[in-house]
């Protein structure tokens, strides 16, 4: 007998303020943006956007921690400290990118820039969707939501060819990499006649073996798909072109905020679809496992090694994107066990300096843009005599982004490199120390650009303050992490709980 539709109440519409002030703020942005005068500056809607984000995340930090995890539309929707940690970071990296904009976009880059302010919001909205999904077709609705208003982003400097290129790449691969996880869903529906993620798990726990071909297929096409969407090699193909082609703080954008969701629902799927109750410890869930252990490799080895060669900043970041999407999947990678069970906290320690470490450089590289009107490494030169104190923020940057001690970085790549060793995956460690190693160089390029080359023609660097305030909050919040990691990770774990945040149960 099928159960009664359940609708959601006034209580449940509370707990679904954070997602509800997103939905009302880009509606009111939209309609003003529409009535104003042409002539009227824009960037107070920035402001607007960016309390919208604050009001958001309060609401996300009022309901961290409760006693249980809350279920919305019969296990389509959860309301727990998995998805409140990740909406945390997903509206952080927002909000930033929305206040180092303000005042600092300009007409030529962006050519509506109050469309660029609202259009933020549905996004982010996306990414939380994906966050707090306990369904598939919630899953997609959320990732449709975040990809269809990230190709409208990108595509936002119609008259530059570089941008169209991107754009067009962007949302014709984006498109076929959603068709993919769809098709890999179908399959699994098929086989369990369910779009529920507990439900899925306890119907091919009791598959038959005649299953498990199909469960591979499922299995590697939603990877391949979500591949696409962290920028993980092989996957990774259309990252450098976008990058470059989209407006600067769209790229921090994709970099981040739509990175950040997407492994938030490769670590749920992962774990409550393919890595638990009667699955585990099965040859099929070890293939899982190595699959992505694999694909962290060589995002790690492929992005470090082709971002040697790169001169333009944003490419040079897309593929230290890619490497950071390597150092991201090895915690999911590396399964929960009785000697390791701290993979969430490494994955949300990391991504949380990820997330400081990106907005802030990208900050840097949106004031190099404004200085000089292009992206190139070479224009970095001399920062130091220009802009000494912007260029002290940018060292503490870079170290972050080299993962060298005293940063968050740091910290951040030794946890995940003794999760790694607990569970005797010696030689995925191995991989994380080397290609770190070799991400030195590339990354010193910035220090040796800003205090070992001289450029006489330029003059000093005049940053809006916003932009300034970003660059130092990031490179601040960067050395505090590098600082008091164990508070920070000690947070983490003292509100996550694996049974109740992390595996759906009925």
């Amino acid at each position: 007998m099928e159960s009664p539709i359940q609708l959601l109440t006034a209580a449940d519409l509370a707990l679904l303020a954070p997602e509800l002030t997103l939905v009302a703020a880009s509606v009111v942005l939209a309609l003003l943006d529409l009535v104003l005068p042409k002539s009227s500056s824009r960037h107070f809607l920035g402001w607007l956007s960016f309390v919208s984000i604050l009001l958001s995340a309060y609401f996300v930090v009022t309901m961290l921690h409760p006693a249980e995890p809350k279920q919305l539309l019969q296990f389509s929707y959860r309301i727990d400290d998995f998805a409140g940690v990740l909406k945390l970071v997903l509206l952080a990296g927002a909000g930033l990118i929305t206040f180092m904009s303000i005042g600092s976009v300009k007409e030529e880059d962006v050519p509506h820039i109050g469309e660029f302010y609202y259009l933020l919001l549905p996004a982010t909205l996306g990414g939380m969707i994906m966050a707090s999904s306990g369904e598939l077709i919630t899953l997609f609705v959320g990732l449709e939501l975040l990809s269809i208003t990230s190709y409208i982003l990108v595509a936002m400097r119609k008259r530059n060819l570089q941008s169209n290129e991107g754009a067009f790449k962007y949302i014709v691969l984006g498109g076929i990499s959603s068709a993919i996880i769809l098709y890999g869903m179908s399959f699994l529906y098929g086989m369990t006649g369910s779009t529920v993620i507990a439900e899925i798990n306890a119907g091919l726990g009791q598959a038959s073996q005649g299953m498990l071909p199909l469960m591979y297929l499922s299995f590697f096409l939603l990877l391949a798909g979500f591949g696409f969407k962290v920028a993980a090699a092989p996957f990774h193909m259309w990252a450098p072109d976008v990058y470059q082609g989209a407006p600067t703080p769209v790229t921090a954008y994709l970099a981040v905020v739509s990175k950040a969701a997407a492994f938030a629902i490769l670590f749920r799927v992962i774990y409550n679809v393919f890595g638990v109750g009667e699955l585990m410890g099965q040859p099929f869930q070890q293939d899982v496992l190595l699959s992505l252990m694999v694909v962290a490799a060589l995002a790690m080895i492929a992005g470090n090694l082709i971002a040697l060669r790169q001169s333009n900043l944003k490419r040079l970041l897309a593929y230290s994107g890619v490497a950071n999407s390597g150092y991201l999947l090895v915690p999911i990678a590396t399964h929960f066990s009785l000697v390791h069970y701290s993979n969430f906290s490494e994955f949300a320690f990391y991504l949380i300096a990820y997330l400081f470490m990106n907005v802030g450089i990208f900050a840097v590289v949106m004031m190099l843009e404004g200085a000089t009107g292009d992206s190139e490494m070479k224009g970095l030169a001399g920062l130091y005599y220009r802009a000494p104190w912007t260029a002290v923020a940018t060292v503490l940057l870079v170290l972050s982004l080299a993962g060298l001690p005293l940063s968050g970085g740091f910290f951040g790549k030794l946890y995940i490199m003794f999760g790694t060793m607990q569970t005797q995956h010696y030689w995925l460690a191995a991989v994380l120390i080397v290609t770190s190693v070799v991400s030195f160089y590339y990354y010193f390029g910035f220090i040796r650009q800003m205090f070992m080359r001289s450029n006489e023609s330029a003059g000093e660097i005049r940053i809006p303050l916003p932009l300034s305030i970003t660059i130092w909050l990031c490179a601040g919040a960067s050395l505090l992490l590098g600082i008091i990691p164990h508070v920070v990770l000690g947070y983490i774990d003292s509100i996550f709980s694996l049974t109740k945040d992390l595996f759906f149960m009925f």
